[in-house]
């Protein structure tokens, strides 16, 4: 009898450990495997950073945001929920020389995950974004032309549905969570970034 519930209870417990086949939303900032299944389109995220960073050095960081940058990051973007944990992916070329940060987004578009690269330059406009996951039906996904529209923008006003970022239709939740994830990453570029300029009344030029 002992060695029937010693099999039962090892049997329960290999199920217990066995994935249920949908992983849970990532908060913004949390580390992303690189993983990728056999039958994905999309890009791991070391494709998506070679992709955009051809030839340079990556480096990821860990950034702990304060109460106060939280809430100066969230004015900035127009969103709600602000992770205190950002993981920016540095990238710089053979001198040296920082080329562009990644960020990677990862939010609800209506009830499934959507993960996001978005990348920019050092003065804080964006270069690539890059869908690394996907996990609702395919027609509320914009094609790859549509992502394009964002490279060049900036953080500002008319980053927005209503602004210089074309509306899709029949894909508006989409549009808006990745104008919102946009927004969520060039908000922390800079305010982090802020975090290095020297102070307003030190007298040293900017």
């Amino acid at each position: 009898m002992s060695r029937s519930l010693t099999i039962v209870g090892f049997l329960c417990a290999l199920a217990l450990s066995v994935p249920t086949g949908e992983a849970a939303p990532l908060a913004q900032g949390e580390n992303i495997s690189a993983s990728k299944n056999e039958n994905s389109s999309f890009l791991t995220v070391d494709e998506a950073l070679a992709l955009c960073f051809p030839k340079c050095t990556i480096t990821r960081g860990t950034q702990y945001l304060s109460p106060k940058e939280v809430k100066q990051v969230a004015k900035l973007s127009g969103s709600k929920s602000i992770s205190r944990i950002a993981h920016p992916y540095q990238a710089h070329d053979a001198q040296g020389m920082l080329v562009g940060t990644a960020w990677f987004d990862s939010h609800r578009v209506r009830s499934k995950r959507e993960t996001l690269m978005i990348a920019a330059d050092p003065a804080g406009k964006i270069l690539r974004v890059e869908v690394l996951a996907f996990a609702e039906p395919r027609q509320y996904q914009p094609p790859a032309k549509w992502y394009g529209q964002l490279k060049g923008q900036v953080l500002s006003p008319k980053l927005s549905l209503k602004g210089k970022v074309r509306n899709m239709a029949g894909a508006t939740l989409t549009a808006r969570a990745t104008v919102q994830a946009a927004r969520r990453a060039l908000a922390l570029q800079q305010v982090l970034g802020a975090r290095n300029l020297p102070p307003a009344d030190s007298g040293i030029p900017k």
